[in-house]
């Protein structure tokens, strides 16, 4: 299935579900700007990955929790791709498991800016090129969530399960915000995935100690959720917004 002529900004791409996205996209014609905050090198790679197939992609460095690097993001992407069409709002941080008794006030703001903050910023950026009420032509919207947001991760990373619950809460009230403007806003929770991620909070064999707490009794793969992204993002979810799909194994 072609989505040519289709632009998508994927945030936090140089690795894990993002890369894997850029990747899933660009096969369907996608052309793919690759954001990344640091990585200069990874996100290199999944550029290098997708014109070696054939296909059109750019990197661009900037951190989306701050509202001038989202802003950059999107000038950077339309100034050399062209409109944008499809946002996936994937950037998202945890640092190390603890009980909420633990955390500091600097661990919450960095958490929630990112995942919270930095998605919106995003959004709002896509909504202002997206939507028919300020002349747009539409787009699709996906927001990377977690099954954290519905099972609270206890002893380990509330506060990142309490910032998808907000993702949650956002995707539910910004589809029905611009649902007659041309633009669907949907979500994938994610549950047990083999990312990098889980070595950030300080256990990168995470996934294989918690894999029989799923009913599959398998942690999933990045390219399982960047499948279930590209749905969304494309013309076959076209009835679809405001719309969860989990991609956990039955958990």
């Amino acid at each position: 299935m072609s989505e040519s002529g289709e632009v998508v900004i994927i945030t936090g791409a140089g690795r894990g579900i993002g890369a894997a996205t850029a990747r899933l996209a660009a096969s369907r014609g996608y052309t793919v700007c690759v954001n990344y905050r640091n990585d200069h090198e990874s996100a290199k790679g999944v550029v290098a990955d997708i014109e070696s197939a054939g296909g059109r992609a750019l990197a661009v460095g900037a951190d989306i929790s701050a509202e001038a690097g989202a802003v950059r993001l999107f000038e950077e992407a339309e100034r050399q791709l062209g409109r944008v069409t499809a946002l996936v709002n994937n950037a998202g941080i945890v640092e190390q498991q603890m009980r909420v008794e633990a955390m500091d006030a600097g661990r919450l703001q960095r958490i929630l800016t990112t995942n919270v903050i930095g998605s919106i910023l995003c959004a709002r950026e896509a909504v202002r090129r997206m939507s028919t009420r300020h002349g747009g032509k539409g787009g699709a919207i996906v927001n990377l969530s977690s099954v954290a947001a519905r099972t609270g991760s206890p002893n380990e990373y509330v506060d990142y399960a309490a910032s998808k619950g907000a993702i949650d809460t956002f995707t539910v009230g910004l589809a029905q915000e611009v649902a007659n403007e041309g633009i669907r806003v949907n979500a994938v929770r994610a549950g047990f995935i083999y990312t990098d991620m889980h070595a950030s909070g300080g256990e990168p064999g995470r996934v294989d100690r918690v894999k029989q707490l799923v009913p599959m009794k398998r942690g999933g793969t990045a390219g399982e959720v960047a499948h279930a992204i590209l749905w969304l993002l494309s013309g076959e979810a076209s009835y679809t917004t405001g719309g969860f799909i989990d991609v956990a194994g039955g958990r």
